[in-house]
């Protein structure tokens, strides 16, 4: 199992991973890992993966060093219980509007007397391995991220109160979802967009946590962390790989 990252994250350190939605391959994981990822986001929303897809993408990336994520469908707590269940060390949960309801999120993803995660020891989640119940409470309690996305005009307008929920991690920023939510689709150049990224950090500093985004190039990762954003996943499997694909086949036809 790769060391944590969850004091690195809680810290304010730059935290670099990537997100996987297309690849559901043995290797993605370690692919990502060898190329410096330090956590990995496997997409439970948008996929259409299924648990079994996803349990197998976590258990063969859980030996590396990068972090094994999931993404879950929704805000629900069989989806929170589940991810976690099959081997994820975080999740990220979608459309998060309120306080309450990233309350309840929290209160899922630990275990008593923090929350109220179901109990299962010696499965997927602690690599079946046997030991003292108490002690793996203790360890996922500490060890697992909650991460909530703010990606409404709800959420940025309840920020501040979702960044003061005790066991939030991380506010996410989803940039489309926000941008459509706003009235402002895909526009990332407008200010109230800008004026939203600044808020979302600053609510998450001014309550000692930490913000978070997907940068899909580095010029923009850059700006992002002057943001005071430092949970950055990079770009996507398909869009990376097509990305990557294109640069080479243009240089080998511009030789030709």
């Amino acid at each position: 199992m790769p060391e944590s990252i969850t004091a690195r994250v809680r810290g304010g350190e730059v935290v670099i991973g990537t997100f996987v939605f297309e690849f559901a391959t043995a290797g993605i994981g370690r692919l990502a890992a060898g190329a410096g990822a330090e956590f990995v986001v496997y997409d439970g929303e948008h996929t259409g993966w299924s648990w079994e897809t996803l349990g197998k993408l976590v258990a063969t990336t859980r030996p590396t060093s990068a972090v094994p994520l999931i993404r879950i469908p929704g805000t629900d707590r069989t989806f929170v219980s589940r991810a976690l269940d099959v081997g994820a060390r975080g999740i990220i949960a979608p459309m998060v509007g309120t306080a309450e309801q990233a309350r309840r999120i929290v209160e899922w993803a630990k275990y008593p007397p923090v929350g109220s995660r179901g109990a299962a020891f010696s499965i997927a989640h602690d690599d079946y391995a046997a030991g003292a119940p108490a002690d793996k409470i203790a360890f996922a309690n500490e060890d697992n991220l909650v991460i909530t996305q703010i990606e409404t005009a709800q959420g940025l307008e309840n920020a501040e109160e979702i960044a003061g929920v005790d066991g939030v991690d991380v506010l996410w920023v989803g940039h489309f979802d926000l941008t459509n939510s706003m009235g402002i689709p895909g526009q990332f150049d407008h200010p109230d967009y800008f004026a939203a990224l600044d808020r979302v950090s600053a609510a998450a500093k001014a309550h000692g946590k930490v913000a978070g985004f997907m940068p899909t190039d580095p010029k923009m990762a850059a700006d992002l962390v002057s943001r005071g954003f430092t949970l950055l996943a990079y770009g996507g499997d398909l869009w990376v790989y097509q990305q990557a694909l294109a640069a080479g086949i243009k240089e080998v036809r511009d030789q030709l």
